[in-house]
Order: structure tokens, then sequence, then C-alpha cells
């Protein structure tokens, strides 16, 4: 008897051991169809994933990705918080760039909400990019004219002639919706070949993204530049400076003036002797 009350005790601190541990459910991808059961998306897709939890309002963590090849690589990382009405959350991951592989999605908690998880919930996800970019085969220049863009030429390995959807970006948004373009079979490998041009009216980068029946295959960028205008030269008239050259005046230089010089003593009385000479012959007279 006393064993089967111990037994009970037991169980019923085990009931309420798991009545009192929180469930949390982390699904990647959100979207995960029956038809494709295993986690796994194109690279270059965002990667949804869904939340769910009735972990108490405001508990918080982090939703990371990790890149999970021989050692793990965090990739991106993002909060996490449960609100009053407990409601699924979604966080995306951009997967753009990324090679393919293998990653893990995983929760990271602040503190010890870990341990209050019940057993049978999901913190872990592992998903496996299927990188499909290397599939498709450009022919027509990446960076084009203006006058003659764009110009998106190409093919698709083993696509034959089942066609391509392409959806064109720009500068302005979406320039040419997601819709099929044809293809056409090469005899020698089974490759689509496609030919497509779409009129732009302004330089800048436009971004193709080609998908088939299979998903989404890739993107590739393209530069259209505007024409180089030639400017004109202007070359400035040049003003000769004009010089003032002073020609100096030349002021002749003016002749000596002549100078009475005195008379010597010896004249003058020679002189003095003459006069008296002549007044006295007049006397005599």
């Amino acid at each position: 008897m006393i064993k089967r009350i111990i037994l009970l005790a037991f169980c019923l601190l085990f009931l309420a051991g798991t009545a009192s541990a929180y469930q949390l459910y982390v699904t990647c991808p959100a979207d995960k169809s029956s038809t494709n059961p295993v986690n796994e998306i194109q690279a270059g897709l965002p990667l949804k994933c869904s939340v769910e939890s009735n972990l108490p309002a405001g508990t918080t963590f982090y939703l990371t990705l990790y890149q999970a090849q021989y050692t793990a690589t965090l990739i991106d990382k993002r909060p996490v918080t449960i609100q009053d009405n407990q409601e699924t959350q979604y966080v995306l991951f951009d997967t753009q760039g990324l090679p393919g592989g293998q990653y893990k999605v995983e929760t990271e908690f602040i503190g010890t909400g870990e341990s209050k998880l019940s057993s049978d919930s999901v913190s872990m996800q592992l998903v496996t990019l299927i990188d499909r970019s290397d599939e498709i085969e450009i022919t027509s220049p990446l960076s084009q004219e203006l006058a003659d863009a764009l110009r998106i030429e190409g093919a698709i390995k083993d696509l034959g002639a089942d066609g391509v959807k392409i959806e064109v970006h720009g500068p302005d948004g979406v320039i040419f919706r997601e819709q099929y373009i044809p293809t056409t079979r090469n005899i020698k490998d089974s490759s689509g070949a496609f030919s497509k041009k779409i009129a732009v009216m302004s330089a800048g980068e436009y971004e193709v993204t080609f998908a088939d029946a299979k998903g989404y295959i890739g993107e590739v960028k393209f530069f259209v530049v505007a024409p180089v205008t030639a400017t004109p030269t202007t070359i400035p008239t040049t003003t000769a400076a004009v010089i003032e050259t002073t020609v100096p005046t030349t002021v002749p230089t003016p002749w000596p003036t002549a100078t009475q010089s005195p008379l010597l003593p010896s004249t003058a009385l020679l002189a003095l002797c003459i006069g008296g000479l002549i007044a006295f012959l007049a006397t005599r007279r």
C-alpha cells in the first residue's frame, strides 16, 4: 500500500512538472507543403520561419540562423517577443548571396527561459539551401547602353522548351511583372535558350529574377548606362597685356655760357695811355 502511495505521488509530481512547462515550436520554412516535406528552399529566397509558444507575455529570445558546415557560423539573429494573445509569429531570414548547403535555425534564450520548455518543444530546425544560380547562362552584355537596353538573352540548363519565368526590377520598382517567356531547346545539351528585350527609360541597376516549374532559379543584375554627352570645350579668349613703355626724354645738354674773362692789368693801362695821348693831341689844335 505504501509503495502505491509513493508511486502515485511521483506520478502527480511528474504531471505537475509537465503541466508547468511551456511549449515552443519553431517551423522552417513556415510554408512547407506536403509535396516538399523536407526543410529546403531555393537559395536567394527569404527563409520564413514560424514561432508558436505559450510562454508568458513579454518573454524575449532570439531566433538565429547558422551555416552548419564544419563549424557553425552565425549568419543572422532576430529577436522574438511573446505577446498577450500568444499568436503565431513569423521571422524572415534573407538568403540572398548565401551558398547552397546545410543551415540551422535555433532559439537562443536570454537567461533560463529554455529550461522551462516542455520535452516535446521544437527549438531547432535544419534547413537546406538549394543553389541553382549556376543553371543560368547569360549571353547578352551585363552592361548595356541605354538606347539598346534591356536585352535579356541566355539559356537555362536542362530546361528545354518548357519556358522560363522572369521578373524585372529597376531603379523605380517593377518594370516587368513575373511572367513566362518562351525557351527554345538546344539539341546538343537540352538547355532552354531565351531572348527578351524590355525597353527602359533610365540608366541604373536592373535585377532580373528567373524561375521555372521547380521554383526559384536565381537572379542576375544588369547595368544600364546613359551615353556620355560630349561637353564643348570653351577656350578662354586671351587678351594680350598692353605693356606701356615709357621712352625716356633726352634733354640736350646746353652749351656752356661764355664767361667774359677779366682784362689783364697791362691791357687796361695801355688803353688808358692811348686815351690820354688822343686827348693831348686834341688840345694842341
